[in-house]
């Protein structure tokens, strides 16, 4: 599905076919590629455009790259789209997040099965009423991944925005009541963490019929705050990344 513009290349992440792997990372921030293609056997930068830094290595002797994805569902989506033109059809969102349950503590793993759409970019791909949910064999080997590296992991729902301000600033905002309406409610849910991409990539993927799942590093927990708890912040996300490329190691198994 490449566009008029592209070239040759895709026109936002700047590569072509041949250029990835079938296994992609994907991170938000563009600073932390060369550290996830560490991990990698032999790792290659391929590209930087704009929010979008690549770098392709093997695991295993299979290709598998990083994509950076900038912040939202808009840019994310984009890649995506992109990277599947590429040839990928393997996708792990390694991300950060905000802790929601009290119980979820600053430098914990969420695995999300599924995302609430409080965006806007998923809206444009499937009706509001069709579920983003992780596939299954990725949230599978992300779950034993974990377990394996013996992180302190939960799995369960997230919520996805697109305003970062609106969930910490919500008072400042005309729609303050609505805003902080749902906050609980989602919190009264059960939902275990905040970000922003997760159910873009997860309805996306749906759409598009490729597999996406998604590791988050808990770095604070504004919940645990407002209760007077401790409020443990981390921000090393190296221990998200190792449960992603476990987990890409027994896809990679499974699927040969």
């Amino acid at each position: 599905m490449e566009v008029v513009y592209s070239q040759g290349k895709e026109y936002h992440i700047g590569i072509g076919k041949g250029d990835v792997g079938r296994y992609v990372i994907l991170p938000g921030d563009p600073g932390r590629c060369a550290k996830i293609a560490a991990h990698f056997d032999n790792p290659i930068k391929v590209g930087e455009n704009r929010e979008y830094c690549t770098y392709t290595g093997t695991l295993d002797g299979v290709k598998v790259s990083v994509v950076s994805t900038g912040i939202g569902g808009p840019s994310a989506s984009i890649a995506l789209e992109e990277l599947i033109n590429c040839g990928a059809d393997t996708f792990i969102r390694v991300g950060t997040s905000g802790g929601m349950q009290p119980e979820i503590k600053g430098g914990d793993i969420v695995i999300a099965n599924g995302a609430i759409r409080a965006e806007g970019t998923s809206k444009e791909y499937a009706p509001i009423e069709y579920p983003a949910v992780s596939d299954y064999t990725v949230l599978t080997a992300l779950k034993q991944s974990a377990d394996k590296l013996g992180y302190t992991n939960h799995v369960g729902v997230v919520q996805c925005k697109d305003n970062f301000y609106g969930q910490h600033s919500p008072d400042s905002m005309a729609v303050a009541d609505e805003l902080n309406s749902k906050w609980k409610s989602w919190i009264a849910c059960g939902a275990l963490a905040s970000e922003m991409e997760s159910a873009a990539l997860f309805i996306a993927g749906s759409v598009r019929r490729v597999r996406v799942g998604a590791v988050l590093l808990v770095i604070a927990n504004q919940t645990r705050r407002e209760m007077g708890l401790e409020d443990i912040q981390v921000h090393d996300t190296e221990c998200a990344v190792k449960v992603a490329i476990e987990a890409i190691r027994q896809l990679i198994k499974q699927d040969s």
